[in-house]
């Protein structure tokens, strides 16, 4: 059982966290809305109010499914396909524990012809809901099937809802599932998978002999318990992951803005400081000088950078960072140091025989000289990347960052690493996708 008290903890540290974002104007204008999404998923966590949405093709029974669990017919239905044309939700009236709110949104169809605008609203309702019911009403097509992939991409966790189960016989069902299973991505195998019939009509026959169809009761007490069985044990869990998601997400952002308008400054100062300490290597004859003056450009290179990103670092915090960039950069540790002392320990003796050679021994000096110039611009241009990606990612404040709270939620709750991991790996890829903006 998740401790309702950290989803409480999750919802200050998240606030704080927030607050001491220090946006400019000029990005609480470029992110407004991401900005609005954020503070919305972060109130639904403090007010413990869950989001479930339908989620599915045009004409499935999104809104019929919606309105056999409220047990009222709320939600709009209609023969028409589309008739749902935009998102909308309702309270559901049941008592959960944890929660407070629960709330079903019904979403319009994700595969109408000529509605794009359609499908992004529906898209969007998904990822702000805290939970997806992906209705089904037959075997999965490729639309669905794609729509399930970037669910899974964006770690929400799914129900699997085969409605009209009043059209076949068991065993016709029984199959069904089967078949819907065997067309899952690997990552979505243990999927549940509820069968329901939201609207089941029956045939009425009449003594003229004509045939009208009637309403039946609908079939869902199976998946309205598992639903609140859900909601029960692991609700405040998907409402607190589902705002560390929106957090990471919105700071992925914030940091890829970041990095592209401050690339071609950062380039520029990196190349300037590359240039200096290039020069300041190839004319001095002594080995340490070399590597004290190398420090103190590469400490003041981070100073400067620092102030590109908009963070205050001081020039102890500059050299604390230099040093964790060089242990774990080998290029940047011993490797640069082991060439720059040979090339210095080359150039050294060539001064040294100088008089014994009357001068021929300068001749080779050059080569060398350009060599440790050609390693000090090297090593000043990885510095300088390395530190811009690394004093992005230590902007966040220590102890409230999404990431941190996460790791406090594995350690508390080990039942949500299966969203975990696949929410790490998106992660991952985000990182990877930020190497092109680093100078």
């Amino acid at each position: 059982m998740y401790s309702q008290s950290t989803s409480e903890s999750c919802s200050v540290l998240l606030k704080r966290w927030e607050k001491g974002l220090d946006l400019t104007c000029l990005e609480q204008k470029q992110l407004s809305g991401e900005l609005k999404a954020l503070n919305k998923q972060i109130n639904r966590l403090s007010n413990r109010h869950i989001r479930i949405a339908a989620f599915g093709r045009v004409g499935v029974g999104k809104s019929s499914l919606l309105n056999a669990l409220i047990g009222k017919n709320i939600f709009a239905t209609n023969i028409a396909h589309g008739f749902t044309r935009k998102t909308a939700g309702v309270v559901w009236d049941q008592s959960v524990e944890s929660l407070q709110t629960i709330e079903f949104i019904d979403t319009p169809g994700i595969d109408e012809i000529s509605a794009n605008a359609r499908a992004r609203l529906a898209s969007k309702a998904a990822l702000e809901s805290d939970l997806i019911l992906l209705v089904l009403d037959s075997d999965m097509t490729k639309i669905e099937l794609n729509a399930l992939q970037s669910l899974l991409e964006n770690s929400k966790p799914i129900l699997l809802v085969l409605n009209r189960c009043d059209q076949w016989e068991g065993k016709e069902i029984q199959k069904l599932v089967q078949s819907i299973r065997t067309r899952l991505p690997a990552s979505a195998k243990k999927l549940i998978i509820e069968t329901v019939a939201a609207a089941p009509r029956k045939a009425k026959f009449f003594s003229n002999g004509r045939i009208r169809s009637e309403e039946c009761e609908a079939d869902v007490d199976v998946l309205k318990q598992r639903l609140l069985n859900i909601l029960e044990e692991q609700g405040n869990t998907l409402l607190t992951l589902n705002a560390l998601r929106q957090a990471e997400n919105f700071y992925h952002i914030l940091k890829n803005g970041r990095l592209k308008r401050r690339k071609s400054e950062a380039q520029t100062l990196i190349g300037k400081f590359a240039a200096l300490k290039a020069s300041g290597v190839a004319v001095n004859p002594l080995l340490i000088f070399d590597f004290a003056t190398g420090l103190a450009l590469d400490t003041a290179l981070i100073i400067q950078l620092s102030k590109i990103y908009g963070l205050d670092v001081q020039r102890h915090s500059a050299r604390k960072l230099l040093k964790e960039l060089s242990i774990n950069n080998s290029l940047l540790g011993g490797t640069q140091i082991g060439i720059q002392f040979l090339l210095g320990v080359i150039q050294h003796i060539l001064f040294l025989a100088t008089p014994l050679t009357g001068g021929l021994s300068l001749a080779p000096s050059a080569p060398v000289a350009l060599a440790q110039a050609a390693v000090a611009v090297h090593t000043t241009k990885l510095t300088g990347r390395l530190a811009a990606e690394e004093l992005l990612r230590n902007s966040q404040i220590s102890g409230a960052n999404p990431q941190s709270i996460l790791r406090h939620l594995i350690k508390t709750n080990p039942s949500i690493q299966q969203y975990v991991f696949r929410w790490s790996m998106r992660s991952n890829q985000q990182c990877k996708s930020m190497q092109s903006l680093l100078p």
